[in-house]
Protein backbone atom coordinates (compact mmCIF):
# COMPACT_ATOMS: atom_id res chain seq x y z
CA UNK A 1 0.00 0.00 0.00
CA UNK A 2 1.02 3.34 -0.87
CA UNK A 3 2.00 6.38 1.41
CA UNK A 4 -1.14 8.25 2.65
CA UNK A 5 -0.79 11.90 1.47
CA UNK A 6 -3.82 14.14 3.34
CA UNK A 7 -5.22 16.31 1.03
CA UNK A 8 -8.03 17.69 3.15
CA UNK A 9 -7.91 17.89 7.05
CA UNK A 10 -11.33 18.61 9.09
CA UNK A 11 -10.89 22.21 8.99
CA UNK A 12 -10.44 22.25 5.18
CA UNK A 13 -13.55 20.11 4.78
CA UNK A 14 -15.24 22.34 6.91
CA UNK A 15 -14.01 25.20 5.14
CA UNK A 16 -15.53 23.37 1.76
CA UNK A 17 -18.76 22.88 2.58
CA UNK A 18 -19.24 26.25 4.14
CA UNK A 19 -18.18 27.51 0.58
CA UNK A 20 -20.38 25.04 -1.54
CA UNK A 21 -23.71 26.35 0.85
CA UNK A 22 -22.31 29.68 0.20
CA UNK A 23 -22.49 28.71 -3.42
CA UNK A 24 -25.47 27.12 -3.54
CA UNK A 25 -27.50 29.81 -1.63
CA UNK A 26 -26.27 32.35 -4.10
CA UNK A 27 -27.04 30.17 -7.75
CA UNK A 28 -30.83 29.35 -6.51
CA UNK A 29 -31.30 32.75 -4.98
CA UNK A 30 -32.05 31.26 -1.73
CA UNK A 31 -32.83 27.82 -0.97
CA UNK A 32 -36.66 27.52 -1.95
CA UNK A 33 -37.70 24.70 -3.76
CA UNK A 34 -34.60 22.79 -3.68
CA UNK A 35 -33.91 19.61 -1.66
CA UNK A 36 -30.46 17.85 -0.84
CA UNK A 37 -30.10 14.29 -1.81
CA UNK A 38 -27.31 12.44 -0.07
CA UNK A 39 -25.48 8.96 -2.01
CA UNK A 40 -25.24 6.43 0.49
CA UNK A 41 -22.82 6.35 1.76
CA UNK A 42 -21.13 8.98 2.77
CA UNK A 43 -23.00 11.40 0.47
CA UNK A 44 -25.65 11.32 3.27
CA UNK A 45 -23.69 13.05 5.77
CA UNK A 46 -22.02 15.59 3.41
CA UNK A 47 -25.81 16.44 2.68
CA UNK A 48 -26.34 16.51 6.48
CA UNK A 49 -23.84 19.56 7.35
CA UNK A 50 -24.15 21.53 4.12
CA UNK A 51 -28.22 21.71 5.31
CA UNK A 52 -26.81 22.52 9.07
CA UNK A 53 -24.56 25.58 6.76
CA UNK A 54 -27.58 26.60 4.87
CA UNK A 55 -30.05 26.80 7.88
CA UNK A 56 -27.15 28.73 9.71
CA UNK A 57 -25.93 31.18 6.96
CA UNK A 58 -30.27 31.76 5.70
CA UNK A 59 -32.05 30.63 8.85
CA UNK A 60 -34.20 28.18 6.51
CA UNK A 61 -34.13 24.01 6.87
CA UNK A 62 -33.86 22.66 3.61
CA UNK A 63 -35.71 19.16 3.23
CA UNK A 64 -32.58 16.09 2.84
CA UNK A 65 -33.11 12.88 1.79
CA UNK A 66 -30.89 9.47 1.29
CA UNK A 67 -30.57 7.62 -1.61
CA UNK A 68 -29.15 4.17 -2.76
CA UNK A 69 -28.49 3.59 -5.58
CA UNK A 70 -27.26 0.01 -5.61
CA UNK A 71 -29.69 -1.42 -8.03
CA UNK A 72 -28.87 1.12 -10.51
CA UNK A 73 -25.24 0.80 -10.81
CA UNK A 74 -24.05 -0.44 -14.33
CA UNK A 75 -21.31 -2.79 -12.72
CA UNK A 76 -23.41 -4.67 -10.19
CA UNK A 77 -23.32 -7.82 -11.24
CA UNK A 78 -19.02 -8.03 -11.54
CA UNK A 79 -19.48 -6.14 -7.73
CA UNK A 80 -21.56 -8.65 -5.84
CA UNK A 81 -23.85 -11.67 -6.61
CA UNK A 82 -26.36 -10.58 -3.61
CA UNK A 83 -25.95 -6.82 -4.06
CA UNK A 84 -27.05 -5.15 -0.13
CA UNK A 85 -29.66 -3.18 -0.83
CA UNK A 86 -30.50 -0.45 1.88
CA UNK A 87 -33.09 1.85 2.62
CA UNK A 88 -33.52 5.07 0.64
CA UNK A 89 -35.88 8.08 1.92
CA UNK A 90 -36.50 10.67 0.00
CA UNK A 91 -38.70 13.93 0.12
CA UNK A 92 -40.94 14.79 -2.96
CA UNK A 93 -38.76 16.18 -5.52
CA UNK A 94 -41.40 16.81 -8.57
CA UNK A 95 -40.59 20.08 -9.41
CA UNK A 96 -37.82 20.99 -7.03
CA UNK A 97 -33.76 22.05 -7.35
CA UNK A 98 -32.48 18.75 -6.22
CA UNK A 99 -29.24 19.20 -5.03
CA UNK A 100 -27.24 15.51 -5.41
CA UNK A 101 -24.14 15.11 -3.15
CA UNK A 102 -21.35 12.73 -2.86
CA UNK A 103 -17.90 12.83 -1.61
CA UNK A 104 -16.03 11.92 -4.56
CA UNK A 105 -16.43 12.24 -8.39
CA UNK A 106 -14.85 10.19 -10.79
CA UNK A 107 -16.10 8.30 -13.93
CA UNK A 108 -19.52 10.34 -13.37
CA UNK A 109 -21.17 6.73 -13.24
CA UNK A 110 -22.23 6.60 -9.52
CA UNK A 111 -23.94 9.95 -10.62
CA UNK A 112 -25.70 8.47 -13.38
CA UNK A 113 -26.74 5.84 -11.39
CA UNK A 114 -28.38 8.46 -8.86
CA UNK A 115 -30.07 10.17 -11.60
CA UNK A 116 -32.00 7.51 -13.01
CA UNK A 117 -32.88 6.47 -9.47
CA UNK A 118 -34.37 10.63 -8.69
CA UNK A 119 -36.20 10.13 -12.32
CA UNK A 120 -37.73 7.07 -10.80
CA UNK A 121 -39.25 8.91 -8.39
CA UNK A 122 -40.50 11.99 -9.59
CA UNK A 123 -39.76 14.98 -11.95
CA UNK A 124 -37.29 17.48 -10.29
CA UNK A 125 -37.05 21.02 -11.77
CA UNK A 126 -33.53 20.09 -12.18
CA UNK A 127 -30.61 18.39 -10.90
CA UNK A 128 -27.70 19.51 -9.67
CA UNK A 129 -24.36 18.00 -8.31
CA UNK A 130 -22.19 18.83 -5.23
CA UNK A 131 -19.02 16.86 -4.69
CA UNK A 132 -16.26 17.46 -1.83
CA UNK A 133 -13.63 15.97 -3.95
CA UNK A 134 -13.69 15.66 -7.98
CA UNK A 135 -10.42 13.68 -9.01
CA UNK A 136 -11.59 13.93 -12.81
CA UNK A 137 -11.25 10.87 -15.09
CA UNK A 138 -14.89 11.34 -16.60
CA UNK A 139 -15.80 8.26 -18.40
CA UNK A 140 -19.55 10.14 -18.59
CA UNK A 141 -20.60 14.01 -19.80
CA UNK A 142 -21.12 14.84 -16.19
CA UNK A 143 -19.60 18.12 -14.70
CA UNK A 144 -20.65 19.14 -10.66
CA UNK A 145 -22.31 22.18 -10.17
CA UNK A 146 -20.06 22.37 -6.64
CA UNK A 147 -16.96 21.57 -5.90
CA UNK A 148 -14.72 21.48 -2.56
CA UNK A 149 -11.65 20.93 -3.93
CA UNK A 150 -10.05 19.59 -7.65
CA UNK A 151 -7.42 16.92 -7.03
CA UNK A 152 -5.87 15.68 -10.44
CA UNK A 153 -5.27 12.00 -9.92
CA UNK A 154 -3.90 9.09 -11.71
CA UNK A 155 -5.83 6.41 -12.30
CA UNK A 156 -3.45 4.08 -9.98
CA UNK A 157 -4.26 6.93 -7.14
CA UNK A 158 -7.02 5.83 -4.62
CA UNK A 159 -9.09 8.93 -3.10
CA UNK A 160 -10.49 8.12 0.29
CA UNK A 161 -12.77 10.64 2.32
CA UNK A 162 -13.29 9.41 6.39
CA UNK A 163 -16.49 11.17 8.05
CA UNK A 164 -16.90 11.54 11.57
CA UNK A 165 -19.94 9.64 11.60
CA UNK A 166 -19.07 6.33 9.77
CA UNK A 167 -15.12 6.40 10.29
CA UNK A 168 -14.62 6.20 14.19
CA UNK A 169 -13.91 9.86 14.69
CA UNK A 170 -11.23 10.32 11.65
CA UNK A 171 -12.37 13.64 9.73
CA UNK A 172 -9.80 13.84 6.14
CA UNK A 173 -9.34 13.07 2.57
CA UNK A 174 -6.36 11.44 1.51
CA UNK A 175 -4.66 10.05 -1.55
CA UNK A 176 -2.47 7.03 -1.88
CA UNK A 177 -1.10 4.73 -4.66
CA UNK A 178 -3.39 1.69 -5.58
CA UNK A 179 -1.95 -1.57 -4.42
CA UNK A 180 -0.49 -3.58 -7.73
CA UNK A 181 -1.43 -6.78 -8.30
Amino acid sequence: MGKEKVILDEAAIRRALTRIAHEILERNKGVDDCVLIGIKTRGIYLADRLKERIHQIEGKSLPCGELDITLYRDDLTEKNDQPEVRETNIPDISGKKVILVDDVLFTGRTVRAAMDALIDRGRPQMIQLAVLVDRGHRELPIRPDYVGKNVPTSRAEVVSVYLSEVDEGEERVSIRQQNQG
